[in-house]
């Protein structure tokens, strides 16, 4: 009886310990070996791309470190009046930390779906804009995306996210070629139907042909009505990022 006992007891530690490397080893596990490294955050100096999941991974730099003889030799007098129009290489998203059975992620999601435009006066960004296709964006996780699409974000009754500058931004002078400046944009965002305004800084850089601008939006869901996106065994604070690297071309 008492060996019996024993062996029962043994099996019992042991099952004990299966399930407690399940449960800790398998998330760790998927998240660091599988399922790899989150993108790094859009910048003017990261270099993005999309995969067919939505999973960025390197190429799409925000401002193209390879310009053409003409754009190098294009000087800070250069006139940047007129409007300028979102294009190719553009992509928006979120970036939220999340926890699955104690080991931490970077949840990232992105869309090329972005239209938009801004106005360039003298020195003076006069106007600007641009709108972006909920429903085009993708993560890594097919079902994170449903999440995303569905309870979330509510995408088939808000699919669009838009910000709108409220007041001028003031460049002082023409930036030279290839010069990254920092100013502070100040505009109305709406996010699942709610309207709110916010100041961040951003980022921009004169390539010749092509302005690219890249900025962060810290967002607390509950501020736009989002339930927090935690769900099953994974969590998430109640708070992320909205990130942007935009490339405009003359209009």
């Amino acid at each position: 009886m008492a060996g019996r006992r024993r062996r029962w007891t043994r099996w019992l530690i042991g099952a004990i310990a299966v399930i407690v490397v399940l449960v800790v080893g398998g998330p760790f596990v998927y998240i660091h070996f599988i399922e790899g490294k989150a993108p790094a955050p859009l910048s003017l100096s990261t270099e993005t791309s999309t995969t067919a999941a939505g999973r960025t991974a390197g190429a799409a730099q925000g401002a193209s470190s390879s310009t053409s003889e003409a754009t190098a030799t294009a000087t800070s007098s250069t006139s940047i009046d007129g409007t300028w129009k979102i294009g190719t290489g553009s992509l928006a998203g979120y970036r939220i930390k999340e926890t699955l059975f104690g080991q931490s992620n970077t949840a990232v999601g992105r869309t090329s779906a972005i239209t938009g435009s801004i106005t360039i006066s003298g020195t003076e960004v006069s106007a600007g804009q641009f709108t972006v296709d909920m429903t085009k964006v993708k993560s890594d996780e097919s079902e994170r995306d449903n999440q995303f699409q569905g309870r979330i974000m509510d995408t088939a009754t808000f699919p669009t996210s838009t910000f709108v500058l409220a007041q001028p931004i003031q460049l002082g002078t023409i930036p030279a070629v290839a010069t990254t400046i920092t100013e502070t944009a100040t505009g109305k965002l709406t996010l699942h139907g709610t309207t709110r305004m916010v100041t961040f800084p951003v980022q921009a850089r004169l390539n010749g042909t092509t302005i690219s601008v890249s900025g962060s939006i810290p967002i607390v869901f509950a501020d736009y009505g989002i339930d927090n996106p935690s769900g099953g065994p994974a969590t998430t604070s109640n708070n992320g990022i909205l990130e942007f690297l935009l490339n405009f071309s003359r209009s």
